[in-house]
């Protein structure tokens, strides 16, 4: 019959100082979320670090050191299924990246208080705050600013409107003239299809481009009688 395993005062006493580590810095980090309506706010933060710091600690007290680095490798990894799904992509655009992050950060927190590093917690959960916090004017003043596509890595596309009795012929001349200004193409999308006119969309391979190389291209496919308008549109690349 296994007998239960009483902890020695000492050992429980580094037990309630990890988890209480681990609980007031996931706190701090925590708030910042929740009061940025984040998916995973307080009580995940907190969650996860105290439940790191809980692994963490069960792997120093098991088999020593040797047995927190064995668990801390665990939480590195599993963390990761916890925050995949906080990520979430809408059309173009992926969401919760930062809050994925985070809760990395979180675990890491957690297992530095459960491996009996309080102090580098400490440092950590700082960085943690001030890279959600403080960097966050600067991203905003880089988001304000017009995008350069002439030094942007972007996602470009060469839009093309003809007669639905047209597109196959739209699709060769659109691949004739980005060979020619030499933009390979990913794909040809469908935008939209009517019984009048249909829209193809050309997609380029994510790269750097030239405007005036790509408005000469325009030029050129809005003079063809095959095609009603042509134009084309960059958006950032995830």
């Amino acid at each position: 019959m296994t007998m239960l395993h009483l902890s020695d005062p000492e050992q429980l006493l580094a037990t309630v100082i990890a988890l209480t580590v681990a609980f007031v810095l996931g706190t701090l980090i925590g708030l910042e979320r929740q009061y940025r309506q984040r998916t995973a706010g307080l009580r995940t933060n907190v969650l996860v670090a105290v439940g790191a710091a809980a692994f963490a600690d069960i792997g120093l007290h098991l088999q020593g050191g040797e047995g927190a680095v064995r668990i801390v490798s665990y939480i590195v990894s599993g963390i990761g299924f916890l925050g995949a799904g906080a990520i979430m992509k809408e059309g173009a655009h992926v969401r919760g990246l930062n809050t994925a992050a985070t809760l990395w950060c979180s675990a890491a927190v957690g297992a530095c208080s459960g491996a009996g590093f309080p102090v580098e917690a400490v440092l950590l959960t700082v960085f943690v705050l001030a890279g959600n916090t403080l960097l966050r004017p600067l991203v905003n003043h880089i988001n304000r600013k017009p995008m350069d596509e002439r030094v942007t890595e972007a996602s470009y596309r060469v839009h093309v409107v003809c007669d639905p009795s047209r597109v196959a012929d739209v699709r060769e001349l659109l691949f004739d003239e980005l060979e020619a200004a030499h933009y390979p193409i990913r794909e040809i999308e469908v935008l939209a299809e009517g019984e009048d006119e249909v829209e193809l969309a050309a997609v380029l391979v994510p790269t750097t481009a030239e405007p005036g190389e790509l408005d000469v291209v325009v030029a050129a496919l809005e003079h063809r009688p095959e095609v009603i308008n042509a134009a084309w549109t960059v958006s950032t690349t995830s």
